[in-house]
């Protein structure tokens, strides 16, 4: 999400933003980043059988934990714009050596490139079937401890995620799903009772479009909301950055 900048002699950024038909950012919808300095990350790219293509993987390790081997996983499934390739620029291995250093426990960030399916399959092109079968596979090759693994998304990735410890009960341990993309009659909402024995963290900010949905959700988690927050923000890297300690606590203990 880039800031546009906007220059015109004796024009106001706030007179040329409305003459351009969009609302100036406030501070608030900023994305902020820890000053804590990214370990280990790298960005792979594998073929996938499930997904027909090559796939850009990354990964990331706390600084001070080497390659990570050894380590549990939390699986990332990306929303509908960012990709792998974006992570270590959204401050992803920052984050993750920051909860480390503020005493969770250390684990392993991996999200491959789903595509635009919303994690769903699609003909031939399956991103759940790659995030169940190959990334664990790919995670042993690593060296990784899949035995302990968790996932994290953010809106359409959040949806996945849930989607995900739906369809695999036990897969993984907790969810942790930002603004995840639901609505009260989908999949997910509807079969919500599959979550039972998995633990689910919720993040939504007020002012999001899927607030309401989000609580529609909560309400139908067997075991209720196990960590997460409401706060005032709206879909956006300037309201999920300030969530991501949080969940990352959470993705911790879970683990």
């Amino acid at each position: 999400m880039r800031r546009r900048t906007l220059l015109g002699a004796g024009a106001t950024v706030a007179t040329l933003a409305t003459v351009a038909g969009y609302r100036r950012r406030t501070a608030e919808e900023e994305p902020v980043m820890p000053a804590a300095p990214a370990g280990e990350q790298r960005l792979r790219q594998l073929p996938s059988a499930a997904r027909g293509r090559t796939v850009d993987v990354y990964t990331a390790v706390p600084q001070g934990h080497g390659d990570g081997r050894g380590l549990p996983v939390c699986l990332i499934l990306h929303g509908g714009t960012k990709r792998p390739a974006d992570y270590a620029g959204l401050g992803l291995g920052r984050f993750l050596t920051d909860a480390v250093r503020r005493g969770a426990p250390p684990f392993v960030l991996v999200g491959a490139d789903g595509g635009g399916l919303a994690w769903r399959p699609a003909g031939a092109d399956d991103p759940q079937r790659m995030v169940h079968e190959e990334i664990p596979a790919w995670c042993r090759r690593f060296g990784y401890d899949t035995g302990r693994m968790a996932a994290w998304g953010w809106s359409l990735g959040g949806y996945g995620s849930l989607l995900l410890a739906e369809a695999y009960p036990g897969f993984v341990r907790a969810v942790a799903a930002f603004s995840p993309a639901v609505r009260p009659d989908d999949d997910v909402t509807r079969q919500a009772g599959l979550l039972r024995g998995t633990r689910v963290g919720l993040w939504c900010g007020k002012q999001d479009g899927l607030y309401y949905d989000v609580r529609t959700l909560e309400k139908e988690l067997p075991e209720g909301k196990a960590a997460g927050s409401y706060g005032d923000g709206r879909h956006n890297f300037g309201f999920w950055s300030r969530c991501v300690p949080d969940a990352f606590a959470f993705v911790a203990r879970s683990l």
